[in-house]
């Protein structure tokens, strides 16, 4: 089998690794992080889909026409299929990606109808029409389901445009006939507060964003979110649930920008500071057969909640905050183009013919949207965690100390400048150094700014380079008596891959004191066995889908994962994702930063009880830091309900899953209950990776 050398930054010791793959490697990821598990246990949408076909292929039959559907984005051929089965005549079933293209014939062949649906591997704006064509005739029944979270930020406007343009007849049926994208002003200052740095007033502390980030549009990049995992007091309604703009896809649809003014009336006086989102899509032109993403909330007490991850809900961010009061006239309007939606709020006397004219798209001025993400602003707006690092630093730092923080983006320098000034007010030469190293020149440039803003230029000074580089000179010739970290990096994916932390105290150990301190002084890593309450459906197989086998599609990705991922974790934001705790959570590994990276594997062995009865899908790994001995701060678990075990995550970072073979193989999984988790684990300190395999025990 030919082998192929694929090189990638290594998160945790940011080096370049060059490993050998199989040649299949690439096709083997995509399949494995592919989402059509999600789509495929998403039993409302199925439904939802087949009820528009049919109802299509009748429309059609009724008018004395042949049936012929065209189905952009196949997949597993399933929405041809179910045309195929509702009595289409033909069906054009196109996908790009080649080998999900080549599972599609196998599905179909498998199910009987190959006859009936010719597969087509290539992009729909490809594909031709004609006797030699790819396409024997035009298609008069259009299906696809090219949309996001976003609805549009796939590409489906472009995609729909070209193919009505070239691939349909001069009348056609859509499913789905319509979309519509609603929208809902509100206040929130946890949600803001993934976008905005606030100030931070703690003790002698007072930090300032700069002017530039407060205004700053931040960039399109959708924050889409579980908002059903949302507490109704993480936000005030200010305006009524607003119809901002529809897309019929049985007419021509064009993907050129344009605007969507919205008047309204608010219902509450408030900040104006974010607008929640979501779409509906109509299968049939009277809107009987409808397929809601709205969030949890907004469905009666009596009525089920369909999951499904694959399509969320959308947080936009005004570009500033503004004061309404309740029932002045406001126009709320969205803008998009082909693939980008965004929203400006104004006064309806500002919106004439010309401010139809979409806006520019929104682009970051500041830096900061493009160094932090959603989940790194709240964390930096996270008041308490950020009292227990002035608390540890505190306990840590003496006036005289050299500090250098070794973390991307961090606010542990301005603590660091004020715990020193505030142990000697009326010495101005303490603390006179503090240093900080930045990954990255967008990021040095952010912090520099940042530091000047406040009056701290002249006192922290912003290495940008790698701990491995730092020299005397940059140290002005000074030895490091505190090393200090949160620990946070942006290529951080999982918990353990912030511990290039520990690889950087290990660099820099010729520039450190003898006697040196360091913040944190150790990490931990938790595990814990949990039962979700609907995340596991992304790893389990389908089987029968509405009727048609699609267990072809179950044995790829059961393949792709065990090609490496079933034995590995994947970062979940697992606040957006319930589950209960079946054990109590178990220590199992620990990193002293202390000591240098040792150069032979840690390795940890041992097992952990089951203390609660359900179905044990998984275990959650995270990390939690000791500041100091007697102060901690975990990534993870924060706590579980001692009756049923909900568990509470911290918000602010993405946790490790483990996936218990049961869930991606379930027919194999024993019937009777679990007791007990055997656990190994290894750290390979070359790697900077953690090998682990985690076994239920009856």
């Amino acid at each position: 089998m030919m082998k192929v050398f694929c090189g990638r930054v290594n998160p945790t010791t940011g080096s370049v690794d060059w490993l050998e793959e199989d040649e299949h490697y690439d096709y083997h990821q995509e399949i494995a992080r592919s989402s059509y598990a999600d789509m495929l246990h998403d039993k409302d949408r199925n439904q939802k889909y087949y009820q528009g076909i049919r109802a299509a292929v009748q429309r059609v039959k009724e008018r004395g026409q042949e049936a012929i559907v065209l189905d952009i984005g196949t997949g597993t051929g399933l929405l041809s299929m179910m045309a195929a089965t509702a009595g289409a005549d033909f069906c054009y079933a196109i996908e790009v990606f080649k080998p999900m293209a080549e599972a599609a014939v196998r599905i179909i062949q498998a199910n009987g109808l190959s006859d009936k649906i010719k597969v087509i591997n290539k992009h729909s704006t490809e594909v031709t029409v004609g006797s030699d064509g790819d396409m024997k005739q035009r298609a008069n029944i259009l299906i696809t389901e090219l949309f996001d979270t976003e609805l549009i930020g796939e590409g489906a406007l472009p995609s729909y445009e070209h193919a009505q343009r070239n691939l349909m007849q001069g009348r056609w049926e859509a499913v789905p006939h319509r979309a519509t994208v609603y929208a809902q002003l509100v206040e929130s200052r946890r949600m803001w507060g993934w976008n905005k740095l606030f100030p931070l007033q703690m003790d002698s502390v007072d930090i300032r964003p700069p002017l530039a980030m407060q205004s700053c549009p931040g960039t399109l990049s959708v924050c889409d979110v579980q908002l059903g995992q949302m507490s109704p007091s993480d936000f005030t309604k200010l305006s009524d649930i607003l119809c901002v703009f529809r897309v019929d896809f049985s007419q021509q649809v064009n993907s050129y920008a344009v605007s969507h003014p919205v008047h309204f009336t608010p219902i509450a006086s408030g900040a104006a500071q974010v607008i929640l989102s979501w779409w509906d899509i109509d299968m049939d032109p009277e809107g009987k057969i409808t397929c809601s993403m709205k969030p949890s909330w907004m469905y009666p007490a009596s009525q089920s909640v369909p999951w499904r991850d694959h399509w969320m809900q959308c947080v936009y961010f005004l570009p500033e905050e503004r004061p309404v009061k309740e029932g002045e006239e406001l126009c709320l309007t969205g803008h998009q183009d082909d693939y980008c939606v965004w929203y400006t709020l104004t006064e309806p006397r500002k919106v004439s013919e010309l401010d139809q004219v979409p806006l520019d798209r929104p682009a970051c001025q500041c830096g900061a949207h493009i160094t932090w993400n959603r989940t790194r602003f709240g964390e930096l707006n996270d008041q308490h965690r950020m009292e227990l690092y002035r608390d540890a630093l505190r306990k840590v730092l003496t006036p005289s100390c050299v500090c250098l923080c070794v973390s991307d983006g961090s606010l542990l320098p301005f603590l660091a400048h004020s715990v020193g000034t505030a142990q000697n007010p009326y010495t101005c030469s303490m603390m006179k150094y503090i240093f900080t190293v930045e990954s990255s020149s967008m990021s040095q440039h952010l912090m520099e700014k940042l530091f000047q803003t406040n009056e701290l230029g002249d006192k922290i000074q912003v290495l940008q380079k790698s701990p491995a580089g730092i020299t005397a000179a940059d140290l002005h010739d000074k030895k490091i008596s505190a090393l200090i970290g949160e620990p946070f990096f942006t290529t951080s994916l999982l918990p353990w891959h912030n511990l290039y932390f520990w690889y950087s105290r290990t660099a820099l150990s010729d520039r450190l004191t003898r006697d040196f301190t360091v913040l944190p002084l150790r990490a931990s890593l938790y595990v814990l066995a949990v039962e979700f309450k609907d995340l596991w459906r992304i790893r389990s197989p389908c089987g029968i889908c509405e009727g048609f086998d699609v267990s072809i599609m179950d044995e790829m990705i059961k393949d792709s994962l065990n090609f490496r991922e079933s034995q590995e974790a994947e970062p979940h934001p697992l606040w957006e994702y319930p589950c209960r705790a079946l054990s109590d959570p178990t220590k199992v590994m620990t990193f002293d930063f202390r000591e240098p990276v040792p150069t032979e594997d840690m390795k940890s062995e041992g097992s952990f009880n089951l203390v609660r009865s359900g179905e044990s899908h998984g275990v959650v790994l995270w990390m939690e830091y000791q500041l100091t001995e007697d102060i901690s701060l975990s990534t993870g678990l924060l706590c579980a309900s001692e009756e049923v075990g909900e568990c509470q995550w911290y918000p602010h970072s993405k946790q490790g899953v483990y996936f218990f073979s049961s869930v991606l193989d379930p027919q194999s999984a024993p019937t009777h209950g679990f007791k007990s988790v055997t656990y190994l684990l290894t750290f390979d300190p070359k790697l900077g990776d953690i090998r682990m395999c985690f076994t239920q025990v009856s």
